[in-house]
């Protein structure tokens, strides 16, 4: 495993961490959760550094990171819930996004197909951490938590947009059917068998070997 994917489930690791600390209400458990969160991001942000610095882009980091951001910042929503901090409703709205997109692009990996972050994605979750690192703060200066709710309200609003997004772009890559062509650019129609030429032999017998049986796949020609 290279250092990009170890520092991705490092942040995976800090989930449970951070609920803990938030909801146990200790002494500092604020500034402890926000630090662990700012950890978190940190980590997000080194991972994609090092991983196209240094060619280690890989298809379980691509799958992955953006898994571990999900996690991340549901488990800080969630805690802000319970803490009375955020309405549940805009981070259900929040959360549903995550999880119709989550599933468009599993479907989508499925077929062999990648549907990278789009930019709207990016600019939500530079929002979501803004509003989180506010609404945390928010519980001890409560200055900060008009700031939190506006910031809160653009998530929403890009968690709308950019969920549009990803369903044109998985419309367009995974479900519109592209003919598949030829050389000779005629689509080709997959249930007809390719004709034989004149100058090719027409059974194995005028290869001089035995015939295939009925149920077996015709032998495949020896370069």
């Amino acid at each position: 495993m290279n250092l990009p994917n170890a520092l991705t489930l490092l942040r995976i690791f800090l989930v449970p961490v951070l609920v803990v600390v938030l909801l146990t209400r200790a002494e500092g458990h604020v500034f402890f959760g926000a630090a662990i969160f700012g950890l978190a991001v940190l980590t997000d942000y080194l991972d994609g550094y090092l991983a196209r610095r240094r060619n280690e882009v890989t298809r379980l980091g691509i799958l992955l990171d953006p898994l571990a951001d999900k996690l991340l910042t549901a488990a800080a929503f969630l805690s802000l819930v319970e803490l009375d901090a955020v309405p549940a409703w805009m981070v259900m709205i929040i959360l549903g996004r995550e999880f119709v997109v989550t599933g468009l692009r599993n479907v989508a990996a499925g077929r062999g197909l990648l549907i990278p972050a789009s930019g709207l994605g990016k600019g939500k979750m530079v929002a979501q951490v803004i509003s989180i690192f506010l609404l945390l703060l928010g519980r001890r200066y409560a200055i900060l938590q008009r700031p939190g709710m506006i910031v809160l309200w653009v998530v929403v609003v890009l968690a709308f947009v950019s969920a549009v997004d990803y369903f044109r772009l998985f419309w367009r890559e995974a479900l519109k059917p592209t003919p598949r062509r030829e050389q000779g650019g005629a689509a080709a129609r997959p249930l007809e068998p390719p004709s034989l030429r004149a100058d090719e032999p027409r059974s194995v017998f005028e290869q001089g070997g035995a015939a295939p049986h009925p149920l077996e796949p015709p032998l495949a020609p020896r370069e």
